[in-house]
């Protein structure tokens, strides 16, 4: 990557050191149904009976996948535990995989971009007949598409994508229609549930300012009148982050008073540390993107509600809510 000066206007020694340390450490670092749904088993699930053949393709599908298809579907993940999901490629073996399944899930907006190359049986697009967010980066929308894809991050947004599962299931399972569509509208509930719990706790907050690991909280943050940040002014979060922006996130720390600087699952925390590091009384937590669990999440069996609601309960300590 090409190397830059470092300008350190209005900045301490310390934070200069600082700054130059984690730019040289970061330089290093790196539609609905397409094809005719593929004959399902032949069952009404008595026990023992054959279950249909699902591949979500990462974490936040895998459980609303798992969610409507209950003990009637096996569900599957592309995308492994503990893997950024944004840039990763399925090996030959995975596509091999995913082909053979009876229905492959996908969120679509550009996030899957390897999507065509698996020549599923059946597809699920989650995304389709939405009003998406423009992708604003001429540049990143050459590689990561005209669309921002973090649609699951506004629950309500999600039951569209849960909508769209229940009827793929229903579309390539139709004996089992009415459990589809009872386990859908149990989990879309839930959603409801979420969605009016968000509201709640954030409804008495001193900010409406957060600074995110990577743009990744549009949608959240126009549901919930919030105005995002972000390390990362991308889509993504990965790529060089220059000394000048590192400067401008803690100049922007400062005046808008924010004391909590959000990092990720997924990502190195350092970059995060170091802006936390020159704000007062700076801090780093956790605000997941939610698009994949670490080994000790999946582990445990957290699923895409647990994570939002601690979504939830990080935010409301940077946002200084009562």
């Amino acid at each position: 990557m090409a190397s830059s000066k470092v300008l350190m206007i209005g900045m301490g020694a310390g934070a200069a050191v600082a700054i130059a340390i984690a730019v040289a450490a970061f330089a290093t670092m790196g539609g609905s149904a397409t094809t005719t749904p593929a004959a399902a088993p032949d069952n009404n699930n008595a026990e023992g009976a054959q279950k249909v053949k699902v591949i979500a393709s990462f974490f936040p599908l895998y459980d609303f996948t798992r969610q409507v298809g209950g003990d009637r579907a096996d569900v599957s993940v592309m995308v492994p535990p503990g893997v950024e999901p944004h840039d990763w490629e399925p090996t030959p073996q995975q596509i091999q995989r995913a082909s053979s399944a009876n229905m492959l899930v996908y969120n679509g907006a550009g996030f899957e971009k390897w999507v065509d190359a698996v020549g599923a049986n059946f597809t699920v697009n989650t995304s389709e007949g939405m009003s998406l967010l423009n992708n604003e980066d001429p540049e990143e929308q050459k590689e990561h598409g005209l669309y921002d894809p973090h649609i699951w991050l506004d629950p309500v947004l999600a039951k569209h994508q849960v909508d769209k599962i229940r009827e793929g299931l229903v579309k390539i399972d139709p004996p089992n229609a009415d459990y589809y569509n009872a386990n859908a509208a149990k989990f879309a509930s839930e959603l409801d549930a979420l969605d009016s719990h968000i509201k709640s706790e954030l409804s008495s907050c001193e900010k409406k300012d957060f600074i995110a690991f990577h743009e990744a909280f549009s949608y959240f943050s126009n549901r919930y009148n919030l105005t995002q940040h972000a390390v990362h002014d991308s889509l993504t979060p990965e790529g060089e982050i220059l000394p000048q922006r590192l400067e401008e996130l803690v100049k922007l720390a400062k005046d808008l008073d924010i004391h909590v600087v959000y990092s990720e699952e997924l990502v190195d925390p350092r970059l995060a540390q170091v802006i936390a590091s020159e704000i007062p009384n700076g801090r780093v937590l956790t605000l997941s993107p939610i698009e994949g669990l670490d080994e000790q999440e999946q582990a445990a069996g957290l699923g895409y509600l647990d994570k939002m609601r601690e979504d939830v309960a990080n935010l409301k300590v940077g946002l200084v809510c009562s």
